[in-house]
């Protein structure tokens, strides 16, 4: 009895095993077939990036099939032109134009649009419809707009007594253009954001607020807010790093003109690359750039994280 009580414990652990060891081979390969799509999306950013910091140390240019290793010149070259640092500053002062007035203009609509009536309602839909057009396309309907002959705007300043207002054609105005056709296209994005954070706060600390006679002014200061600054800082970080590397409005628009009003880095990079075939010299800019964004992005998604948490209270 205990001989068969072996041999049936003997088989009975030779099946398990047996099973365990026949696992299919669809089983065995699907925790590959998970990771393989995050690895080809891995593989497709990092080899042009590698790729763009190699060439960076080369003379590559599209004039010539040849190209040799020449280091840092490219680099050394980059920090030494006044072009660069122009670039750079023209980058920071659109950045910080364009992010600062969407989102303080943008939290303040969503203030407003916050209150429930019919004309808040009709106000909400057409404020989305600049997040549909193209900014391409938003370039020339503001072109048109902007026009000196049948121009809109035009017009309308001429109610106020200014008549041809230069608007991107003049050096000092450019820039303004620039950012109020960023602002008309991307400040929905912040509006949206902003009503949405407003819309999830809770409503006891304004209730109490009310209660205590707290004028609108302080319930914004101390309760609206500090518990709305993580939404808001989720707004800087998106337009921000999209405002840094702005290319297509400005390129749309004046193409980095007049003169080298606009040229920044992106357009500078692009004109370095394509226009003058210097593929190699192109490069230190838009890596300077991705370094750029990269440590801003890094401090402010660690101040979003400590907001964050003082928002919930930890």
């Amino acid at each position: 009895m205990t001989e068969s009580k072996d041999e049936q414990s003997g088989e009975s652990s030779k099946n398990s095993s047996s099973k365990y060891m026949k696992i299919p081979i669809e089983v065995k390969a699907r925790p590959y077939l998970i990771l393989a799509p995050s690895l080809i999306v891995t593989i497709g950013i990092l080899y042009p990036f590698v790729l763009a910091i190699i060439y960076s140390l080369t003379n590559y240019s599209f004039r010539s099939q040849t190209y040799h290793f020449i280091g840092l010149q490219n680099w050394v070259d980059m920090f030494s032109k006044r072009e660069f640092w122009h670039a750079a500053l023209v980058t920071s002062e659109y950045a910080l134009a364009s992010t600062g007035s969407e989102l303080i203009l943008g939290l303040g609509i969503a203030l407003l649009l916050n209150r429930d009536s019919w004309y808040t309602r009709v106000l909400r839909v057409l404020l989305i419809f600049p997040l549909m057009v193209a900014p391409v396309i938003a370039v020339l309907i503001w072109q048109l707009m902007t026009n000196n002959a049948v121009g809109i705007l035009e017009k309308l300043l001429n109610l106020f007594g200014l008549f041809n207002f230069p608007w991107a054609s003049s050096a000092k105005t450019a820039l303004f253009t620039a950012v109020v056709i960023d602002f008309w296209v991307y400040c929905p994005f912040v509006i949206i954001l902003a009503r949405a954070g407003l819309q999830s706060l809770p409503k006891s600390p304004f209730e109490a607020a009310k209660i205590d006679g707290g004028s609108a002014w302080f319930t914004f200061k101390t309760i609206t807010l500090p518990m709305l600054k993580p939404i808001l800082y989720i707004a800087v970080i998106f337009r921000l790093m999209a405002s840094l590397q702005e290319f297509t409005i400005i390129y749309g628009l004046t193409k980095g003109g007049p003169g080298n009003t606009l040229m920044n880095l992106s357009i500078t990079a692009y004109n370095t690359g394509f226009a003058f075939m210097r593929f190699g010299k192109s490069l230190p800019y838009i890596l300077f750039l991705w370094l750029l964004i990269y440590i801003i992005s890094q401090r402010l998604v660690k101040n979003w994280l400590a907001v964050q948490k003082a928002a919930s209270g930890y």
